[in-house]
C-alpha cells in the first residue's frame, strides 16, 4: 500500500496536533503557508513557505509532490483556500468553489436564509460611500452593526445605536473591506453559542455547542469574546432548531460531506437567530471536545480524508449532551501596548484546573491587533461540573494581570453574564 501524502494548509499552533497525529498514523505531511516560523513545520517531513491566497502555486506543489489529501480547518480564509487548491489540483474537498459563497460572503448567507425562511438578523448592504439615511434603513430597527462582507474575525465590526453613529463606524468598516458594500445589520443582545457539526451523506450531526461568551469593552466597540464553555448550559433549549436549521441550509447549498460551524444567537421566548455559518471548525476552541467528550477533531479532519469507517463510528458513538466533565477556554485580550510584567499569567497557568495554558507574547513585545497570536493568553481549564467552572473563572478574572512598565493594565476585564435557570 503506498503511504498517502497529506498537505496540512496552516503552520501556526493550532495544527502540530494535526500534524503529529498524521505522523502517527504514517502519512508524509507537508505543511505550506506564508508564516516562516509556525511551529507545525517543526514536525512535518516537509514544509514550505508560500501564502495562503497563492492558490496556483500551492496546487502545482500538490502535483509536483504528489499529494493525495489537503486538509485544513480553524479559519475561513485557509478553509476557502483549501477549496480551490483542491479543485486546482483535482483532489477530493467537501466543497467545491462555487460552493464558497454561501459560508464565506455574509451577504450570499443572508439571502439564502431568508429565501429559506430561517431566522437571521435584519440586514441590507449599503454603498460604503454613500452617506446612510434613516429612509436607507426603514426596515431595520437599532441597535445595528456595521460589517464587512468579506473579513473574518470580527475585524470592522462596530454597534451603532443611532444614525449618527450608524454612519461614522460605517466609515471606519469601509477601511476593512475590499468590496464596494458593506453589511448594516440588526444587533441581537441575546445569549450566543458556537456549534460544531459534521455533515456526513448529507445529514448534519452535531458535535457540540458551547456558550460563546462576551465581554463589552468600550461604546461602539462589538463585545469581544471571553470564555466558550462546553457543553452549553442551554442545550435543551437550542440543540434541535439549530440541528433543523443547518439541515435546511446544506440541503439548499448542496454540501454533503464535511466541517460545517454556526454561531448563533438565542433569546428566551423568541428562538434561535443565525449569526454565522461556516465550512470550517473553530479556532483555539476545538481542543474542547476532546478535552470534555473525548472527541478529537484531529482525528476526524483524518478520518475524513482517509478512513471513512473510522468516521463514521466517530460520529455514530458521539454524545454531545454526554459530557465526560466540563470546559471552558478563557480569552484575555489586551489593549495595543507593551508588555513589561505578565509574571501572573505563567503563576495561573500552574493552576491545577488548567490543561494547556497559551501566553502568546513575551515581555518587551507590543500586542498587534489583528496580527498571528490573536489574543494575549488563554486557558484551557476542565472541571467536574459547570458550577466549579465557573468558580475557577471567576478566580481566573480576578486575578490575572499584564501590565506595562509604567503599571499600567493591559487586558480587558473579563466578565462571566447571568443566565436563565
Amino acid at each position: 500500500m503506498n503511504q498517502h501524502r497529506v498537505l496540512i494548509l496552516g503552520s501556526l499552533g493550532e495544527f502540530v496536533q494535526l500534524v503529529q497525529k498524521a505522523k502517527a498514523r504514517g502519512y508524509y505531511t507537508i505543511v505550506c503557508d506564508g508564516y516562516e516560523d509556525g511551529p507545525a513545520r517543526k514536525f512535518c517531513d516537509e514544509d514550505f513557505v508560500i501564502p495562503v491566497t497563492d492558490i496556483d502555486k500551492i496546487a502545482h506543489l500538490c502535483k509536483e509532490k504528489n499529494v493525495d489529501g489537503i486538509i485544513t480547518s480553524f479559519s475561513d480564509l485557509l478553509a476557502e483556500c483549501m477549496v480551490k487548491i483542491a479543485d486546482k489540483a483535482n483532489l477530493s474537498c467537501y466543497l467545491k468553489p462555487d460552493q464558497l459563497k454561501y459560508y464565506r460572503d455574509k451577504s450570499a448567507t443572508r439571502e439564502l436564509l431568508k429565501k429559506l425562511n430561517l431566522p437571521t438578523p435584519g440586514f441590507k448592504k449599503i454603498n460604503k460611500q454613500d452617506q446612510i439615511t434613516p429612509e436607507m434603513i426603514s426596515e431595520l430597527s437599532f441597535p445595528l452593526i456595521t460589517k464587512p462582507m468579506d473579513k473574518y474575525g470580527s475585524r470592522g465590526i462596530y454597534v451603532a445605536n443611532n444614525i449618527d453613529e450608524l454612519n461614522e463606524f460605517a466609515k471606519k468598516t469601509a477601511k476593512y473591506t475590499d468590496l464596494c458594500e458593506i453589511l448594516v445589520e440588526e444587533y441581537n443582545p441575546g445569549y450566543e453559542f458556537n456549534m460544531m457539526t459534521y455533515v456526513l451523506d448529507g445529514k448534519v450531526n452535531i458535535i457540540s455547542i458551547a456558550d460563546r461568551e462576551k465581554t463589552q469593552i468600550a461604546h461602539g466597540e462589538i463585545p469581544i469574546s471571553t470564555r466558550n464553555v462546553y457543553p452549553s448550559r442551554l442545550l435543551n433549549h437550542v440543540a434541535a432548531p439549530a440541528k433543523e436549521l443547518l439541515q435546511k441550509y446544506i440541503e439548499a447549498t448542496g454540501q454533503t460531506d464535511g466541517a460545517l460551524s454556526m454561531q448563533f444567537f438565542w433569546n428566551p421566548g423568541k428562538g434561535i437567530q443565525v449569526c454565522e455559518i461556516a465550512a470550517r471548525y473553530f479556532g483555539y476552541e476545538h481542543e474542547l471536545t476532546d478535552m470534555v467528550f473525548g472527541f478529537n477533531m484531529e482525528d476526524l479532519l483524518l478520518n475524513y480524508l482517509y478512513d471513512r469507517e473510522a468516521l463514521n463510528k466517530m460520529l455514530l458513538e458521539h454524545k454531545y449532551d454526554k459530557p465526560k466533565s466540563y470546559g471552558a477556554v478563557l480569552y484575555f485580550q489586551g489593549k495595543l501596548m507593551t508588555i513589561a510584567n505578565q509574571r501572573r499569567t505563567f503563576e495561573l497557568a500552574k493552576h491545577p484546573a488548567v490543561c494547556k495554558p497559551w501566553i502568546f507574547y513575551n515581555e518587551g513585545e507590543t500586542i498587534i491587533e489583528h496580527g498571528p497570536n490573536p489574543y494575549a493568553a488563554l486557558y484551557y481549564i476542565e472541571a467536574p461540573s459547570r458550577k466549579e467552572l465557573d468558580e475557577i473563572t471567576d478566580y481566573f478574572y480576578d486575578n490575572i494581570s499584564i501590565t506595562t512598565s509604567d503599571g499600567e493594565e493591559i487586558l480587558y476585564k473579563n466578565k462571566i453574564p447571568s443566565y436563565p435557570e
